[in-house]
């Protein structure tokens, strides 16, 4: 679709005190500094746009999808001459220099930066984050278009379409969320045919010990439970033809069974694991499907009551909610992921996560001020207010960190 061209406000205005010091105080110049180091990035000699510009420039870009390239340098070269950065005299360039700049960074840096900031935020008084003592995230994955140009088109595909071919091609995703906090961890992409199983096996090596992960029902499978299984604990719901048979009936309805890689490891009872299966109804709920089946390596009811899981299960949505956090609220709805490479489209996608998590940082540490659930804040409201300052001189006072002789 056309694009409408979006300009930032130029000034400073008194009452506009937070910018850039949103995504600076997420990603400390040292932490990009050190990413550059290890990934061969780092500018050997001055160039009109140094790459840790460069970095901080791919994170704007996910602020403002509607704004041109350089309408987004603009202002995030007015913020980093405040961070007393010695710029020099770096000109706004054209999309081509902006491309070439990007180009020479590659998508390595900012992937790297992402694996090593972007991770599960919630402290023990966190409302909403915990069941327990066991940190609530979700599995999940999704689409997003990207430009239509024959480059990506090759890379990632296109979903079908029932007459002719659909829009734009598209790449699909999966991540991890961390319920309370809306964080989006351990993403891994592929093209539109990458099958989400598929992705997901590099996804749950994200888990960790003190974490319960919930998924729905098209990612189950007998090894990806087991790699995810050997990371944390899990409730997941699976589809009705899974073959179940009750081993002993718990206390509260629930019952043990185990699940097997094949239909003659079943028959044979050899390689199997243990599960507890939870089985429930939704009565008078519009919609609801007449069964809901969740298996848990949580096998003590005691510890875990079939009722709370079955009531806990269904956060899981919030990772939808999160997802439309970034392809509605952040993106902006019907717009595309614009670069024109495969490179660029994967490392603009990473960018767009980098933003995400800066934003939902600043809602994170609002709410524990307030004393409130993350869920309390609106995102939307979040977005707008650091779209609106980000140019402007930053309220958050840069630390001696972040300044430069």
């Amino acid at each position: 679709m056309a694009r409408r061209v979006a300009t930032l406000p130029s000034g400073v205005r008194i009452t506009d005190h937070i910018s850039l010091g949103v995504i600076t105080k997420t990603f400390p110049r040292q932490v990009i500094a050190g990413v550059l180091e290890r990934t061969g990035r780092a500018s050997r000699r001055q160039r009109q746009l140094p790459a840790p510009v460069v970095m901080y420039y791919v994170i704007a870009l996910g602020l403002y999808a509607e704004v041109s390239y350089g309408e987004v340098l603009r202002c995030l070269v007015e913020g980093l001459r405040w961070l007393s950065w010695p710029l020099g005299a770096v000109p706004v360039t054209g999309k081509s220099g902006i491309s070439q700049a990007r180009s020479r960074l590659g998508v390595e840096p900012v992937k790297q930066l992402y694996q090593q900031v972007v991770t599960p935020m919630a402290r023990p008084e966190t409302k909403g984050a915990w069941y327990g003592r066991w940190r609530l995230v979700s599995l999940d994955g999704s689409t997003l278009d990207v430009a239509d140009v024959a480059a990506n088109a090759a890379a990632f595909g296109r979903p079908g379409a029932s007459r002719g071919r659909s829009g734009y091609p598209q790449l699909r995703f999966v991540c991890l969320v961390e319920t309370g906090t809306h964080v989006l961890f351990g993403a891994e992409l592929g093209a539109y045919a990458s099958g989400e199983q598929t992705l997901a096996g590099a996804v749950v090596e994200r888990l960790e010990p003190d974490m319960l992960c919930l998924a729905d029902r098209g990612f189950f499978s007998f090894a990806l439970w087991g790699r995810a299984a050997a990371g944390a604990a899990l409730l997941w719901r699976v589809k009705k033809n899974q073959v179940l048979p009750c081993r002993r009936r718990l206390s509260d309805g629930s019952y043990l069974s185990t699940i097997h890689a094949s239909a003659k490891d079943r028959r044979h009872d050899r390689q199997g694991r243990l599960v507890r299966v939870i089985e429930y109804r939704l009565e008078g709920i519009a919609g609801a499907e007449p069964l809901y089946r969740l298996i848990t390596t949580m096998t003590d009811p005691a510890a875990a009551p079939a009722r709370e899981l079955a009531a806990l299960y269904h956060e899981r949505w919030e990772i939808e909610n999160a997802f439309d956090e970034l392809k509605t609220h952040l993106r902006g709805r019907r717009l595309v992921l614009r670069s024109k490479t495969p490179t660029l489209v994967e490392q603009e996608f990473y960018g767009f996560l980098l933003a995400h998590h800066a934003i939902r940082g600043l809602m994170h540490e609002a709410a524990l001020k307030a004393d409130v659930d993350p869920d309390e804040i609106s995102f939307v409201h979040a977005v707008r207010v650091v779209r609106r300052k980000i140019p402007l001189y930053p309220a958050i006072p840069p630390s001696a960190a972040d300044r430069l002789p």
